[in-house]
């Protein structure tokens, strides 16, 4: 049983009267009237322990962005429901709004929707769901909690992502993709050319020169399918904070956008987080996996 406002109201009128008249009929007959109002609002309020609720929504959501939460209240009873629902979170999950009111015809449904704006980065798993039914004269009601899993996964901001694309630029003249092959270009040996007026004669290649009536270069081209692995400190000293950001924070936005250019180079992109012991390993991420 829950009693709201309108009940403590109630009461003081009550107590206005019993003051006014002073006698013993009045009180008896002031809080026979309350609690009879009470009883009746108890009576015709909509049981909550029928209902049944489930979640949707996002679950990944970017530290400084925001996402949104869907909760669905379906009510199986006969009798329409009145009242307010609270869905529990987190303080540092940023939850709005807190409380909604609801009003569910018998047999149906109704949805809301709870934004969140995280202020930490990790794993946050709702509370209890609270659901308040109230009687026709809001003097009291039924009340409930309810279990709605759902879990959300707050990732890093990647504030280097608008360096991305300037970087995949500088990525695909590197790599060669312009069709320009030079000589001395890249580490690893692609194939040889006749040497014309201006090539690097460092490039000269003397063995095939010599079985040749003509000098050949080699030439080279950037290498792939390399294997990268990056190693996330998470000791103490990461929790840290330059310029009011987390040492650990700085390190993870780099380690994203070094595996966001690997990845789009075709590299394997090995990574540990450790600090006394490895914390977590990532062995393989590949295009589809590492970028955002």
């Amino acid at each position: 049983m829950a009693l709201t406002g309108r009940a403590a109201a109630a009461a003081v009128v009550g107590a206005l009267v019993v003051l006014a008249l002073r006698t013993v009929a009045a009180l008896l007959v002031v809080d026979a009237l309350i609690l009879a109002a009470i009883a009746v609002d108890l009576a015709l309020a909509a049981p909550v322990r029928v209902l049944r609720l489930t979640r949707g929504g996002d679950t990944r959501i970017r530290l400084g962005a925001t996402g949104d939460i869907t909760l669905t209240v379906a009510n199986p009873g006969r009798r329409a429901l009145r009242g307010v629902v609270r869905d529990a979170w987190q303080p540092s999950v940023g939850a709005r709004p807190g409380r909604v009111p609801v009003s569910i015809t018998a047999g149906g449904q109704a949805s809301m929707t709870t934004t969140l704006t995280p202020q930490r980065r990790g794993d946050f798993a709702p509370g209890r769901v609270t659901v308040r039914s109230l009687g026709p004269l809001r003097l009291a009601g039924r009340q409930g909690s309810h279990q709605a899993p759902w879990s959300v996964r707050v990732l890093p901001p990647f504030a280097s992502r608008k360096h991305l694309p300037e970087k995949l630029a500088m990525l695909r003249q590197l790599d060669g993709q312009h069709r320009s092959l030079l000589p001395g270009q890249g580490s690893e040996f692609d194939s040889l050319r006749e040497y014309v007026v201006g090539d690097d004669v460092r490039s000269i290649d003397w063995r095939s020169s010599a079985r040749r009536v003509d000098v050949m270069v080699r030439t080279w081209r950037p290498e792939r399918d390399r294997r990268i692995l990056i190693v996330l400190d998470t000791g103490r000293t990461a929790a840290g904070r330059v310029a009011g950001v987390p040492r650990l924070d700085t390190s993870m936005d780099a380690s994203l956008l070094l595996t966001a250019l690997a990845s789009r180079a075709g590299d394997r992109v090995d990574l540990i987080a450790v600090d006394r012991r490895v914390r977590t390993r990532v062995v393989g991420a590949t295009a589809a996996k590492s970028c955002p």
